[in-house]
């Protein structure tokens, strides 16, 4: 069963918190997750992962007039957290897509302090859902 970790940064004062903390404490969060790919490469269960740009770079696209794109821009002040990055996780069950994202909920911010990011957890379909015909 597949599934998508999505991990919901702070947004702090605008972007993200990250890019204010020290060196070696960005250093040690980025470690800590190039290690957890590591993992998920080596047991097999990752289909891929990203890191994503800052919110300042994000856009909504709508179709407009005879389907061109109609651009707005972001960042979106509502907003309290925004999507940082994700992993698509190929797994036996759910039960361990949350094992996963618990851990990677862990990863370590200023001091070494785990941050306890929300990773939301969503199966992907393998298809339609069922019709009642």
């Amino acid at each position: 069963m597949k599934y998508m970790l999505m991990m919901h940064a702070p947004r702090g004062t605008g972007d993200w918190q990250a890019l204010g903390w020290k060196p070696e404490d960005l250093k040690a969060h980025i470690n800590f997750m190039m290690r957890l790919n590591e993992d998920l490469v080596r047991s097999g269960e990752l289909v891929g992962a990203e890191g994503l740009a800052g919110p300042d770079q994000a856009r909504l696209v709508r179709a407009g007039k005879n389907g061109t794109p109609a651009v707005t821009d972001g960042p979106f002040p509502e907003a309290k957290e925004f999507l940082a990055g994700y992993w698509i996780v190929d797994v036996e069950g759910a039960d361990r897509a949350y094992q996963i994202a618990a851990r990677a909920s862990s990863a370590p911010g200023p001091g070494g302090v785990p941050l306890v990011i929300p990773i939301e957890v969503r199966e992907v379909m393998a298809g339609p859902p069922p019709t009642d015909s």
